[in-house]
């Protein structure tokens, strides 16, 4: 029974991200309808960040020189890493159970939203890989980072989740699926791109929706 993982990261209710994220997620329902949809708002129901009992799990991970999931249970030994582990042992399972992970998030100051990243600090540690799993990211981005937009070096959302999935998941899987020039809706500064907007949300709606039926 394959196993879809859906993440919303965006503070808004009602976000562009969200729609392509559902987007997807209904279409991958749709065509997987015996599968398994497992859902987690990291906005409304935030992951803590790390604390120092998840550290001293990560020392645990480092010196035995090789990460085996199933055995970290046995590794919490302290009330502070048994504390830590409760927090990681649910984010992680449904890492695990997931055939696909969807990432429904905005770019927020270049980068991701500090909620994802809490999530990404707890379901990590050293030497873990995760190799068959496939990632995909639906974003928007209030300005334009495709190649040649001035702003394209400061891309800094999907080249970071990018170089993250690979390098720590061992993950080459991904695929981003982005909706540019969001804040030309409200800035009058932007109005002149509002129709370049609107193309790049219907292409990016598109996209989510083939996708779902391809994963």
């Amino acid at each position: 029974m394959p196993t879809l993982l859906h993440l919303d990261a965006s503070a808004r209710r009602h976000s562009i991200s969200r729609e392509l994220g559902a987007a997807f997620a209904e279409t991958w329902y749709a065509e997987h309808p015996d599968g398994e949809l497992r859902y987690r708002d990291l906005a409304a129901d935030p992951v803590p960040f790390i604390g120092e009992g998840w550290t001293e799990l990560c020392d645990a991970v480092l010196a035995c020189a090789r990460t085996d999931l199933d055995r970290l249970p046995d590794l919490a030994r302290t009330d502070a890493q048994r504390a830590a582990w409760s927090i990681v042992e649910p984010l992680l399972a449904d890492l695990r159970a997931a055939d696909v992970v969807l990432i429904a998030t905005p770019m927020y100051n270049y980068s991701i939203p500090a909620s994802l990243k809490a999530w990404l600090d707890q379901v990590t540690f050293p030497r873990m890989s995760l190799p068959d799993k496939r990632f995909v990211v639906a974003s928007a981005r209030g300005g334009s980072y495709t190649p040649g937009a001035p702003k394209a070096a400061f891309d800094y959302q999907e080249r970071y989740l990018r170089d993250f999935f690979a390098g720590h998941f061992a993950v080459t899987d991904t695929v981003f699926v982005h909706a540019e020039l969001a804040n030309s809706r409200t800035d009058p500064n932007l109005a002149h791109l509002r129709e370049a907007y609107a193309n790049s949300y219907a292409h990016a709606l598109e996209t989510a929706r083939r996708l779902g039926k391809e994963y």
